[in-house]
C-alpha cells in the first residue's frame, strides 16, 4: 500500500521552530478506528463468555465449534488469565484508546512525538503479548479460538501501519531505505506476518483439517 493510502504525516510547527505536533491522513485514521473496532468487538464477546463462564463452567461458548475451534477450552485455560484478570479486558481498554485516537485524527487532532511513540510501545506489546497467546494456543493449550485470531489480526495490522507511520515520518529514526521501503511495501509486513501465523495453524492440525 503506498504513502498515500497509509496516511502522511502533517506537522504543526512551534515557535522555535520545531515540529511540536503530527497530523495524518483520513486514510490511516480509519484504520485505526477500524482495528481497533475489530478489536475491540472480539475483546467484548470473549469478555461476556468469560464471565459467563465463570458463572457456568458448563456453558458452550457460541464459537466453539468442534475439537479445534473451541473458544470455551482457551478461555479456561490459565493463559486466559495471564495478568489475574481476563485477558480480553486489556484489549476492551487498549482498543478503545485505538480507537479514540483514530477518531481523533479524523477530526483534525495531532500528536507530539512522544504520543505516537507511546501508541508504538503499546502496540509492540499488543504483538508481543498476541504472540505468546498465539503459541499457548497452538502448542499448549491445542484449541484455537476465533474471536483471538480477529484480535491477533487486528493488534498486528495496526502495529505495522503505525510503525510504518512513525518510520516514514521521523518519528522513529530510519535509515532512507527503510523509509522508502515503508512508503510503498508497508501492506507486505502484515500480509507476511498474518500468512505465517496461517500457515502455523494449518501445519498444527493439517490432519484434522483434512480428515
Amino acid at each position: 500500500m503506498t504513502k498515500a493510502a497509509t496516511g502522511e504525516a502533517t506537522a504543526v510547527e512551534g515557535g522555535d521552530g520545531a515540529a511540536r505536533t503530527i497530523g495524518a491522513s483520513r486514510a490511516f485514521a480509519w484504520l485505526l478506528a477500524i482495528t481497533g473496532a475489530a478489536g475491540l468487538l472480539a475483546s467484548w464477546v470473549i469478555t461476556i463468555d468469560k464471565f459467563k463462564l465463570l458463572e457456568d463452567p458448563n456453558f458452550t461458548p457460541g464459537c466453539s465449534l468442534n475439537p479445534v475451534v473451541s473458544c470455551g477450552s482457551v478461555m479456561k485455560s490459565e493463559q486466559a488469565s495471564a495478568f489475574g484478570f481476563p485477558n480480553p479486558m486489556l484489549g476492551l481498554v487498549g482498543f478503545a484508546v485505538v480507537i479514540a485516537i483514530g477518531v481523533g485524527l479524523l477530526a483534525g487532532a495531532r500528536y507530539r512525538r512522544w504520543y505516537w511513540l507511546g501508541l508504538n510501545a503499546g502496540m509492540l506489546f499488543g504483538v508481543g503479548f498476541c504472540t505468546w497467546l498465539m503459541i499457548e494456543a497452538l502448542y499448549e493449550i491445542n484449541a484455537l479460538c476465533l474471536w483471538c485470531v480477529l484480535v491477533w489480526v487486528a493488534t498486528l495490522v495496526m502495529f505495522w501501519y503505525t510503525t510504518s507511520f512513525n518510520v516514514r515520518n521521523g518519528v522513529l529514526p530510519a535509515p532512507a531505505g527503510l523509509r522508502t521501503f515503508f512508503d510503498e511495501f508497508t501492506w507486505v509486513l502484515p500480509v507476511l506476518h498474518i500468512g505465517i501465523i496461517g500457515m502455523l495453524i494449518l501445519t498444527r492440525w493439517w490432519d484434522f483439517w483434512t480428515s
